[in-house]
């Protein structure tokens, strides 16, 4: 029987069922495909580039190559499976709704060809539409929700899911000479890099994708910061506080089930599993509201007098806003492809609770810059912020970015690291600079608005869509 192995958002040999399942039903051959999806990100697009490289270098160690096509994916496959007397096709399942519904088109298509065909769970903990509220409708609740998809992740239970890298593969089909068909070899063609000008040249410096580097930062994390997560996450100047595992669990590199189970065995709190539970939980929300990405879960929010700001807007993705918190996670941002949570949350405010731009405007933004963009955690926690999603932050929850630095970058550490320009300005001044006129000694940009101001307006926002609800 030959084999073909569809990788989508699962770039790793250990911990995946598919695979396991495919080599169990003893194939003559196992041949392995990635295909581009139709939409990345910019960020994106340099990580999988990398991270191809990465598994492409593990399976040469078997003596297979990964191959490669920028074709449709429909097209594609039921080409290779007529050309290539492929027998059945194994998978693992995707859950953003339009590659489910994509998926579901196809595998109809191969069952009547004849082929065999497998899509098994690994990239999520739960399937989304199996956890239910005791009335068979979805959780819009966050608590409930944890509570009720976490009571089965023992040890034992997750353990089930776990499984070393196979210790040998059958040999794979050529399919060198195909049309479409391309090795990491020529990887390059794709230009999912940047060239001119090379803008991820801080990226090179920050990250390392791939299956055995994933591995390496999540037993790293663990040796001691994760005991420390709940009192340390909140503060970006600690570069240690949080895991950094986001964009290696994206791209399927480590599985949420490894993740979990080894932060089990940790006496750690509650705080860090219920993270990665965040994560199911946004797609289960995904899957249940498939608009979530576009439209306001709560449909008042439809009403909300958004403004339309190109300066402020500029200033914003620029990291240009005159308030240093905001502005460093921007640059950290556009410098690495990554953002701290803490400062996520606050930027976010920032445009739409301070400048009125609408939260899917942020959303799009960060789907393209950043290197961990996930469809369903974005789209989830931009609502969360804007007050309009599930279990979203109370309408009056209005972040001060003076406030937030102060209290979570107390000695201004985080905001040195990326304002050059206030490296010499004192802990006390740092998150203020304009009171004493040192933003203007080192040229750093005045505040583009008046917080106390817009929150004023806000709340009045807030306000009159509250009192939408009641009529």
């Amino acid at each position: 029987m030959n084999v073909l192995f569809w990788l989508r958002q699962d770039l790793r040999l250990s911990d995946n069922l598919a695979l396991k399942a495919a080599l169990s039903a003893h194939p003559k051959t196992v041949t392995f495909l990635y295909v581009l999806p139709k939409s990345l990100g910019s960020a994106s697009r340099w990580w999988l580039h990398h991270s191809l490289k990465a598994f492409d270098a593990s399976l040469q160690q078997y003596g297979h190559r990964l191959f490669l096509s920028n074709a449709p994916e429909e097209e594609i496959i039921l080409r290779l499976v007529a050309q290539k007397n492929i027998q059945a096709l194994y998978c693992t399942q995707r859950h953003e709704p339009a590659l489910a519904a994509a998926d579901a088109l196809l595998f109809q298509k191969l069952r009547t060809v004849g082929v065999s065909l497998e899509a098994y769970p690994g990239y999520l903990l739960h399937n989304p539409e199996k956890v239910l509220t005791g009335q068979g409708k979805p959780y819009q609740k966050y608590t409930p929700f944890w509570k009720a998809s976490s009571s089965g992740l023992t040890e034992s239970v997750l353990k089930q899911w776990l499984s070393k890298a196979p210790s040998a593969l059958p040999p794979s089909l050529s399919w060198h000479q195909e049309k479409n068909i391309i090795t990491v070899d020529q990887l390059d063609t794709w230009q999912l890099c940047p060239r001119h000008p090379n803008w991820a040249l801080g990226f090179e410096k920050t990250w390392i994708p791939g299956e055995v580097s994933a591995q390496k930062r999540l037993l790293n994390f663990i040796k001691n910061p994760i005991q420390q997560y709940a009192t340390q996450r909140d503060f970006p100047g600690n570069a240690s506080g949080t895991s950094r595992l986001s964009p290696h669990l994206h791209f399927g590199e480590i599985s949420p089930h490894r993740i979990y189970h080894t932060a089990l065995s940790q006496p750690v709190e509650e705080t860090y599993l219920k993270e990665l539970v965040w994560r199911e939980f946004s797609y289960h929300l995904l899957h249940h509201f498939k608009a979530l990405p576009e439209q306001p879960l709560n449909p008042l929010f439809k009403h909300f007098p958004w403004h339309s700001d190109k300066k402020s807007w500029t200033a914003w993705t620029k990291g240009e806003t005159g308030y240093p918190i905001v502005d460093a996670g921007m640059r950290e941002l556009w410098t690495t492809g990554w953002m701290h949570n803490r400062v996520r949350m606050i930027v976010a405010s920032f445009l739409v609770k301070d400048l009125f731009i609408p939260w899917q405007s942020g959303a799009e933004w960060f789907l393209d810059t950043l290197v961990d963009a996930d469809l369903a955690s974005n789209s989830a926690s931009w609502q969360w912020v804007a007050g309009c999603g599930a279990d979203a932050a109370p309408y009056f929850r209005i972040f001060n970015p003076t406030l937030q630095g102060k209290k979570f970058d107390p000695e201004g550490t985080y905001v040195k690291r990326w304002i050059p320009e206030l490296a010499h300005v004192s802990p006390s001044e740092i998150h203020e600079p304009w009171v004493s006129n040192l933003n203007i000694r080192h040229k750093y940009p005045k505040p583009i608005v008046d917080h106390a101001v817009a929150r004023d307006k806000a709340l009045h926002y807030y306000q009159q869509i509250k009192q939408l609800a009641s009529k």
